[in-house]
């Protein structure tokens, strides 16, 4: 697999054990969705490949999966959205992690000529989290302008103490933390906050695919600042503090309405010739977006739910089997807003 580092993220026993009690106290995720709860078992191979935000959702749908069916063969990477659809579009993955759409101009053409036609599933909503070391006594806020000062390119060699950010902060080394280049999340973060996706930020930082090494890059760092899903920042509070962007923090209420500046929708891209050809990946897919366990997948995972309406629409485009992508070549949902953008696709 071209371009591929298999930086895997492993979920804890306690949050597998979590999620099987919670999808058990619901009849254990079965029936027509229940990948394989009390029918035939399901083996085979699925490769999936692509973002380290989304990973830790699937790694749990995975392993609760498995637990039902104990020869189905799961391999899950955390490379970074772009190699994710790197490989997917050239037909080596069956399923694709991405915390951005897929891009309309460069990935989907690969696609095409591969023949490797996907249904786009939003899973859940994410907001990046911008954070500090928990000893940090002085950072309390930040402000898109001050991120902006930090990140953009003009920055780099430059931009070097808090105090230059903010003069009420002091004269300290400031040492930044963030995903590489191929991630998703570097991509949505560069854009909104740089305010131009094709120009990359400052490259005098901390980088890392594998967003645990920057959570302990910055939980070891008294004067560290660093972004990533929402997430491992929820799993690593004692060690980490989260600064509200323009006034607002990151939380269930503010990601999902969009308040929160950096709020996201996270997604899964599945290959409809897997589907057809795959004997494990429908009763997989079935079994992460069915109602008894998508949510539940979501939340232990800690990052937001999507709405019920919102999350109907998401089960029908897979359903109903509507390919292609519902965003264009800015990104940005076709018809307003990604609710109306899926009913209007199918």
């Amino acid at each position: 697999m071209s371009r591929i580092s298999r930086v895997r993220l492993v979920v804890g026993a306690a949050l597998v054990l979590a999620l099987s009690l919670v999808v058990a106290a619901c009849g254990g995720g079965g029936g027509s969705q229940g990948g394989g709860g009390g029918g035939e078992q399901v083996s085979g191979e699925i490769a999936i490949e692509g973002s380290s935000t989304v990973q830790p959702i699937t790694q749990a749908a995975a392993e609760l999966f498995k637990e039902q069916n104990p020869d189905a063969r799961i391999s899950i990477g955390g490379s970074g959205t772009s190699d994710g659809f790197e490989a997917f579009c050239q037909g080596d993955t069956q399923i694709s992690d991405a915390s951005r759409p897929i891009d309309v101009a460069e990935e989907v053409p690969v696609c095409e000529e591969n023949g490797v036609e996907f249904i786009e599933i939003p899973v859940a909503f994410d907001g990046i989290s911008v954070v500090v070391n928990k000893q940090n006594d002085f950072a309390t806020e930040v402000t898109s302008e001050q991120l902006k000062t930090m990140w953009e390119p003009a920055a780099e060699g430059e931009i070097t103490r808090w105090s230059q950010v903010n003069p009420e902060w002091p004269d300290e080394d400031i040492n930044l933390y963030g995903p590489g280049t191929e991630s998703g999340t570097y991509e949505f973060f560069n854009e909104t906050i740089v305010g131009n996706e094709e120009e990359v930020n400052r490259s005098d930082y901390e980088a890392s695919e594998d967003d645990n090494v920057l959570v302990q890059g910055v939980a070891g760092d008294q004067n560290a600042l660093g972004y990533f899903g929402y997430s491992y920042y929820e799993n690593n509070r004692g060690d980490l503090k989260a600064l509200p962007i323009d006034g607002v923090s990151p939380s269930t209420e503010t990601i999902r309405s969009g308040d929160y500046l950096l709020s996201r929708p996270l997604f899964i891209y599945v290959s409809t010739n897997a589907l057809k050809n795959n004997d494990a990946v429908k009763p997989f897919v079935d079994f992460y977006l069915s109602e008894q366990n998508l949510s539940r997948l979501v939340e232990a995972a800690k990052y937001v739910t999507l709405t019920d309406s919102l999350a109907q629409e998401s089960r029908a485009q897979y359903e109903d089997q509507t390919t292609g992508t519902v965003f264009n070549e800015e990104g940005a949902p076709k018809g307003g807003d990604l609710e109306a953008a899926l009913k209007q696709a199918q």
